[in-house]
C-alpha cells in the first residue's frame, strides 16, 4: 500500500476537522464496542432463557466472525460506492438485526441476528475514517484529533459496555442489548446525512460488471473462508480442538494469497502489505493487544459474577473505572503521539498492559476489598487509550485515502480474531467457571502479552520515534459527496 506524505507542513495543516464531522461519524461506530462487550453480561440471562446449550457460545462468536469478514469488505465498498452511503446502509442492517433479535423465539434467531448486526456494525468505523481522511485531504487538515474521536467513542465504549450492558440487564433484561441499538442508530442516520456531507474521492464504476470486478468477489470468498475457518477452530479450542480445520485454514490461506497476487485489483493488495511493513506490524501488535485486551473485558465480569457473587449490574458498574480511565488515557495519548510520535505512545500503553496483568495476577482474589478491584480496573484502562492511539494513527498514517478504510477493515477483523482468541485463552486458563486462580492465570497471560509487545515497540524498525509527516491534501475535485 502507498503512502502519500510530505515533509513540509502547510499552515492550513494545524486545523483539526471539524467536530461537527468527526463527532457525526463516530455516533455510529460505537454500536459495535456496545454489542461486542455489553454481551458480557448478558450471557447469563441469555443461557438461562434458552438454556446453557453449546449454541450459546455463538451468541457472541457469531458477531465477530460476521464483522471479522465484512469489515475489510465495507472499507472497499465505501472507496467505491461512497463512504457515507455504505455507513448508512449498516446501520439500517444494525436495526434490522436488533429487531429479529429482540424477537428472537430460539437461540438460533438470536445467533441469526447478532450476525446481521455484526455486519452492520462493520460498516461504521471503515467508512468514518474515509469520510475523516477524505475532509482532511480536501481541505488540508489533519486527521489526528479526529481519529481521537473516533477512538474515545468505540474502543472505550467497550469498557463501558459491561456498566451499561449491567444496568440494562438488571433493569430490563437480556433483550434490552438489542433494543438500545434502535435509537442510536437513528440518530446516527440524523447526524451523518446533516454533517457528514464531504467524503473521500470515490471510484464509481461504469457497470454492474465492473463493479463485481472491482469488488473481487473470488477474493472475498476466499477470505470469508480464511477468517471463517480461523475463528472456528478458535473458538473449538473451548470444547475440543477441531483439528480438521488447520488444514482448511492452510489451503484458504495458500489459495488467498495466490489469488489475490494475480487479481486486476485485488481485494487486499497481499504484495503491498507485505512490502508495507509498519502496516504489517501494527496488524500483528494489534492481534495481541485484543487478546489481552478482551481477556480483561469478558474475563472480570464473570469472574465477579461467579467468585463474588455480583449481579450483573454491580459487575458491570465495577468496569467503570476501566472506561473512565480509558476515556482520559485516549485523549492524553493523542497528545503524546502528537508531540513524541507512536513508538513512546505505544511503551506507555505496552507497559501499562503488563503492569496490570501482574496486578491482576497477584492482587485480585474473591476477598479482596472492593476498592481495590476499582483500582486494578483503573490501571487496566490505562492500555486502552495509548495502544489504541497509536495503532490506529500508524494506520492512518501509512494508508492513502482511498486504502485507509480497508486498511481499518483489516484492522478491525484482527481486533475480532482476537476477541475469540481471548475467549480461547479464558477456556483455557479458567474453564466454564472463572474462580480466584484462573483470574490469576489469566493475569499472567495479560502480563505475557504486555511484555512481548513491549520489546516488540522498543525494537521495531517500522515505526518513527516522531509522527509521520502529514498527509499531502489532494487538489480539491467535484463529486467528493459520499
Amino acid at each position: 500500500m502507498s503512502v502519500i506524505v510530505t515533509d513540509t507542513v502547510s499552515t492550513r495543516q494545524n486545523r483539526s476537522v471539524p467536530f461537527r464531522v468527526s463527532g457525526s461519524v463516530a455516533t455510529g461506530s460505537i454500536l459495535q464496542p456496545l454489542n461486542s462487550s455489553m454481551i458480557a453480561v448478558a450471557i447469563v440471562g441469555i443461557a438461562a432463557q434458552f438454556g446453557s446449550s453449546s449454541g450459546i457460545t455463538w451468541v457472541i462468536s457469531g458477531l465477530y466472525i460476521a464483522t471479522a469478514v465484512a469489515a475489510p469488505m465495507a472499507g472497499k465498498l465505501g472507496a467505491l460506492l461512497g463512504a457515507r452511503r455504505v455507513y448508512l446502509g449498516g446501520l439500517a442492517l444494525v436495526s434490522l438485526g436488533s429487531i429479529v433479535g429482540i424477537l428472537a423465539p430460539t437461540v438460533g434467531w438470536l445467533i441469526f441476528s447478532r450476525i446481521i448486526v455484526g455486519i452492520g456494525t462493520a460498516t461504521q468505523y471503515p467508512n468514518a475514517m474515509t469520510m475523516i481522511r477524505g475532509y482532511s485531504e480536501r481541505y488540508g487538515a489533519q486527521p489526528r484529533t479526529a481519529i481521537t474521536t473516533l477512538s474515545v467513542c468505540s474502543q472505550s465504549v467497550v469498557a463501558l459496555g459491561p456498566a451499561l450492558g449491567g444496568l440494562l440487564v438488571g433493569a430490563f433484561g437480556w433483550h434490552s442489548i438489542m433494543w438500545v441499538n434502535l435509537p442510536i442508530a437513528a440518530l446516527s442516520a440524523v447526524m451523518v446525512t446533516r454533517f457528514a456531507t464531504v467524503g473521500s474521492v470515490r471510484r464509481v464504476p461504469a457497470s454492474r460488471r465492473q463493479l463485481l470486478r472491482s469488488l473481487d468477489l473470488v477474493g472475498v470468498l476466499l477470505f470469508l473462508v480464511l477468517i471463517s475457518s480461523t475463528m472456528l477452530f478458535l473458538l473449538s479450542l473451548t470444547t475440543g480442538p477441531a483439528w480438521w480445520l488447520l488444514p482448511v485454514w492452510a489451503l484458504a490461506l495458500a489459495a488467498f494469497a495466490q489469488w489475490e497476487r494475480r487479481a486486476d485489483e485485488p481485494f487486499i493488495d497481499v504484495r503491498a502489505l507485505a512490502r508495507n511493513r509498519a502496516l504489517s506490524a501494527t496488524l500483528a501488535r494489534t492481534l495481541l493487544t485484543y487478546a489481552a485486551f478482551y481477556c480483561v473485558y469478558f474475563g472480570i465480569p464473570q469472574w465477579l459474577q461467579y467468585s463474588r457473587g455480583m449481579s450483573a449490574t454491580q459487575a458491570g458498574l465495577t468496569m467503570l473505572p476501566v472506561a473512565g480511565v480509558g476515556v482520559l488515557t485516549t485523549m492524553l495519548a493523542s497528545r503524546t503521539y502528537g508531540r513524541h510520535g507512536a513508538r513512546r505512545t505505544l511503551t506507555v500503553g505496552t507497559c501499562s498492559l503488563l503492569v496490570g496483568g501482574v496486578l491482576l495476577a497477584l492482587v485480585e482474589d474473591s476477598t479482596a476489598p472492593i476498592l481495590v478491584l476499582l483500582l486494578v480496573a483503573g490501571v487496566l484502562g490505562i492500555p486502552n487509550g495509548f495502544n489504541n492511539i497509536g495503532n490506529q494513527n500508524l494506520v492512518s498514517s501509512v494508508t492513502s485515502v482511498e486504502e485507509v478504510g480497508t486498511a481499518i477493515g483489516m484492522y478491525r477483523t484482527v481486533q475480532y480474531i482476537g476477541a475469540n482468541l481471548a475467549t480461547a485463552v479464558l477456556a483455557t486458563t479458567s474453564g466454564d467457571i472463572i474462580g480466584d486462580d484462573g483470574l490469576h492465570r489469566t493475569g499472567w497471560f495479560i502480563a505475557a502479552v504486555g511484555f512481548i509487545l513491549l520489546v516488540g515497540v522498543l525494537t521495531s524498525r517500522s515505526m518513527g520515534d516522531r509522527p509521520r509527516a502529514s498527509v499531502h491534501p489532494l487538489e480539491e475535485k467535484p463529486g467528493l459527496s459520499a
